[in-house]
């Protein structure tokens, strides 16, 4: 805004300083919605991890009762919770909707890791240059963040900071973050379509997912 071009408006008492502070508060605003969003999704992909490590079924207790016990974890080392193997529904093993909850999860974990580098970005970004309201990638964007991102191995118990986001099939070739800098519009222009593209989710193969699990389990997942 300080060096933005304002031509018959320039003349206009405080108009630099009124339209400045009308952007920092409809910014103040919109990164709130960004990073509560943000907060959003990493509840969603702990929800996965969790439904995807709760569903095997252990047996409790001994014989001697006439009702069988459950149990979500087990008492037996023999016991591996998945009937030994046998079909839930029609035809798959508990194993085989593992693997599918496995693979989906990975894909949005990375997507995950990604739109965590956006979300720093664009909440970086200020009205004025020397604000330099910058975050580290070592920094927790809301209190807890790194819990729960430990909850879905994306946090290094290493460098005690997430892990570095990267493309499916890809090693992460991304520094240590973040430098000073504010982005310029075709940056921005980048970093919105990576967003709304999701690069990191197959969709065909979600949607290829979803339609086999439902015809398994009789239910419309679509």
């Amino acid at each position: 805004m300080p060096l933005m071009e304002l031509g018959a408006l320039k003349d206009m008492p405080d108009i630099r300083k009124k339209a400045s502070l009308k952007l920092f508060k409809q910014q103040e605003f919109h990164g709130s919605k960004l990073l509560s969003s943000y907060k959003d999704m990493v509840a969603v992909v702990v929800n996965m991890v969790n439904a995807s490590q709760s569903m095997r079924c252990y047996l409790k207790g001994g014989n001697s009762s006439s009702l069988v016990h459950f149990s979500s974890s087990s008492e037996d080392v023999n016991d591996t919770g998945d009937c030994g193997g046998v079909a839930v529904f029609g035809f798959w093993s508990i194993s085989s909707f593992e693997k599918l909850a496995e693979e989906l999860i990975r894909m949005f974990k990375l997507e995950l890791s990604l739109k965590r580098l956006l979300v720093s970005e664009f909440l970086s970004i200020s009205c004025e240059v020397s604000q330099g309201n910058q975050f580290c990638w070592s920094e927790e964007l809301y209190p807890g963040e790194f819990g729960d991102l430990k909850a879905c191995n994306l946090f290094s118990d290493v460098t005690f900071e997430p892990l570095c986001p990267r493309l499916r099939d890809r090693k992460s070739d991304v520094p240590t973050l973040r430098g000073n800098h504010q982005p310029d519009h075709e940056i921005l222009q980048v970093y919105i379509t990576t967003w709304l593209a999701e690069v990191n989710i197959d969709v065909h193969r979600v949607d290829e997912i979803i339609a086999v699990v439902g015809e398994e389990i009789h239910v419309s997942l679509s």
